[in-house]
């Protein structure tokens, strides 16, 4: 089923989503997304669901025919602190307030969310799947951080992020119980399965 291009009547409705939640290293990146309403696109899906090929073509596509869009970080020492959910939401309202429209409306992927100044906003399971807002915003998440990722690996290549992108892959927690842990980790997340001792 094609996507949607709008949920609510407002004329400047934002898709906004993260990447990097389940990551046990490196930041949760989140954008914001406002797209003119003729914009289509045939291959633009759930960041997910493409090859890391058509989200690089993707990027650009979004990057310039979008009327605005925003790409924020929120660093792993914020995670552990405030915890990965509220990092998530203030990732994506950071994303928000550096748009050059502020939008009427917001479109959220997931079910979580807490508002934004007084704009009516409204959560959609799977949104990433659905509008076409949203999954352009779930393209730059991923995109913005994989890239991030892979900068940090040259400091850290024991761990792979250029393949595993932080995710708690096999390699990647091998890597953490032979090397222990990295300034980039997420020492708030669970680094190793119950068997093995780590400290921190």
């Amino acid at each position: 089923m094609p996507l949607k291009i709008q949920y609510s009547e407002f004329d400047l409705e934002c898709g906004t989503d993260e990447a990097g939640r389940g990551c046990l290293a490196g930041p949760v990146t989140a954008a914001a997304v406002i797209l003119p309403k003729t914009f289509t696109n045939t291959i633009l899906n759930d960041s997910k669901q493409l090859t890391e090929k058509n989200r690089t073509l993707l990027k650009s596509v979004i990057e310039n025919e979008a009327s605005c869009f925003s790409v924020q970080h929120v660093f792993e020492n914020e995670i552990d602190n405030i915890n990965i959910l509220n990092a998530s939401i203030k990732a994506m309202h950071h994303s928000i307030s550096k748009l050059k429209s502020e939008p009427e409306y917001i479109i959220v992927d997931g079910n979580k969310f807490k508002p934004y100044k007084n704009i009516p906003y409204k959560t959609i399971v799977k949104g990433d799947g659905k509008y076409l807002s949203i999954a352009a915003a779930s393209i730059l998440a991923k995109t913005y951080r994989d890239a991030y990722m892979s900068k940090i690996h040259e400091e850290f290549p024991m761990y792979n992020w250029k393949q595993n992108k932080g995710y708690p892959t096999k390699e990647h927690r091998a890597a953490i119980e032979k090397y222990g842990i990295s300034k980039y980790h997420r020492k708030s997340f669970r680094l190793l399965p119950e068997q093995y001792k780590l400290d921190l």
